[in-house]
């Protein structure tokens, strides 16, 4: 089964968090619904044999049970369904796409709901050796388990990023992170919390009997056809071991240049500055802005075979085809800037590093971007002005941090407005003194699941290092003097850039204010 025809984000956005929505809507091609077929399956029988064979029991005609399939050469696994379920069989085709999605269905009519699950935690106690890689797998009986699957799913099914499981005195609160902002989503007994997280320790291969020490782990699931790693942060805290799971989808977590939604100067900014022969560019953004997805982007645009790129990350989140990726491993000596000495003798034309963490660091990183190398990297400042500003207060002198950098990009995320209810409404004051003339603000519906917003929009402040704006660095203007500078060229503040898009109803204006700050 190819993967963009099993679980789409569109699909899982449909879907409900029971099931319930799936079952009732019909299927395509004039296919019964989920709930119709479910009624004909056992209760007892598994679904995995189905989706491995792609193939679904439809309905009975005259004692028959007409099976749909995508292919003549399910008829064998057609004939032992009907055997399992005492029945003769005739089969009727029907497209791969239209068989996946009745099967997804059925599973979320199957699943058993993380509400419920729950309520089913008692007694589990015996846990550590259970594992289960798919988590859409109707065969798993085990309560905790359960809830954890039913969460990944929900999760995804969700599109968050993250998930949450924070212990406090009288309860374990569950959130998950939708669009950049944190929800609650189930609040479980206290007595559930040593269950849980063992769980998801034993899933992560972190050590169970550890409860003092802070512990990292990874999750690799399989959500039908899709692949789905989960890094897992463990700390203990006052009232328990508190994790955050981050969830990174491969089949949909890399974006390129043109999916990144930036307006057409914005790219033609951006473009202009990495077909720079050599220079370093750095990225700046509180975690959580897309500092990563837009350096993922940027490398894949400049990713060809006469090309040589190197990466440093901690930790490595996609694989990048034609592009060499070293994870950073303190404790065996690969830090940023041991591995960056190293991959210099490789001859690289383009190196990325995760993160600008020190002046060592950011030193080999300057002479590398001052001997013919481009230098990509991130750095942690308020604006795209202050990361030369940050070099130097990192112990860069001021002329060579002025003469490597080529630009700085400073970029937020924010959400963005559902179209299907968001309402126009007068412009705050403080805005329409600054020329906002229209504005909107969150509702709430059925398809942004009340929040107001679906998706989110970037905002990317770009500042390019020209002959002006070295000198004046150089001879020690402040950042107000560089900002002027710049607007010569066309330079824009964070705060305006969202002004644009509140204008055109892309976000709000309390949105723009939490990401971006009263300017």
């Amino acid at each position: 089964m190819r993967e963009d025809e099993t679980l789409t984000p569109e699909l899982l956005e449909k879907t409900s968090s029971t099931g319930a929505e799936a079952g009732d809507k019909p299927s395509p091609e004039g296919l019964p619904d989920a709930r119709t077929v479910a009624e004909l399956l056992p209760e007892e029988m598994g679904l995995d044999v189905m989706r491995a064979g792609r193939i679904v029991p439809l309905r009975m005609e005259d004692g028959v049970l007409i099976v749909g399939a995508v292919s003549l050469e399910a008829w064998h696994r057609a004939q032992m369904l009907g055997v399992a379920m005492g029945l003769p069989v005739d089969l009727e085709l029907h497209s791969e796409k239209a068989i996946a999605d009745l099967l997804h269905a059925l599973y979320d009519l199957r699943s058993v709901a993380a509400d419920v699950a729950a309520q089913k935690m008692e007694g589990i106690e015996d846990i550590d050796d259970l594992s289960r890689e798919d988590v859409l797998s109707d065969s798993v009986d085990v309560p905790v388990i359960r809830l954890v699957n039913g969460l990944l799913v929900d999760a995804l099914r969700q599109r968050a990023t993250d998930i949450h499981v924070e212990p406090y005195e009288d309860e374990v609160l569950i959130r998950f992170r939708v669009d950049g902002v944190l929800q609650d989503r189930l609040r479980l007994p206290r007595t559930h919390q040593a269950p849980l997280t063992s769980r998801i320790k034993v899933m992560a291969k972190m050590d169970i009997a550890e409860h003092l020490s802070p512990q990292d782990g990874r999750i690799g699931i399989t959500l039908g056809d899709r692949a789905v790693d989960i890094r897992v942060g463990l700390v203990p805290t006052q009232h328990g071991e508190r994790i955050a799971m981050r969830l990174l989808d491969k089949g949909h977590g890399l974006l390129t240049l043109e999916d990144l939604g930036m307006e057409p100067n914005e790219r033609a900014v951006m473009e202009s500055l990495i077909r720079r022969p050599h220079g370093m560019i750095l990225l700046t953004g509180p975690t959580g802005s897309g500092k990563s997805t837009t350096l993922y982007a940027i490398l894949q645009a400049l990713a060809r075979p006469e090309v040589n790129i190197i990466t440093v990350e901690d930790p490595v989140e996609y694989a990048l085809p034609g592009v060499a990726q070293i994870q950073v491993n303190e404790k065996a000596g690969v830090t940023f800037a041991s591995a960056l000495r190293s991959i210099l003798r490789q001859d690289p034309d383009i190196v990325m590093i995760g993160e600008m963490r020190d002046f060592e660091t950011a030193h080999i990183g300057v002479q590398a971007s001052l001997t013919g190398h481009m230098v990509l990297s991130t750095l942690h400042t308020n604006d795209s002005i202050g990361a030369v500003v940050r070099l130097v207060d990192m112990g860069i002198e001021p002329y060579l941090a002025a003469s490597c950098m080529i630009g700085a990009v400073a970029q937020r995320l924010a959400r963005r407005l559902c179209l299907h209810c968001r309402m126009p409404v007068e412009p705050p004051p403080l805005m329409a003194r600054q020329g906002l003339k229209h504005a909107f603000e969150p509702v709430g519906c059925d398809a942004c699941q009340g929040t107001g917003y679906h998706g989110r929009i970037g905002l990317y402040e770009q500042f390019v290092m020209d002959e002006g704006v070295q000198e004046a660095f150089v001879s020690g203007a402040p950042a107000s003097k560089l900002r002027e500078l710049a607007r010569e060229n066309g330079f824009q503040t964070l705060w305006e850039i969202g002004l644009s898009a509140v204008e055109q109803g892309k976000t709000s204006p309390a949105e723009l204010v939490r990401v971006a700050g009263e300017d």
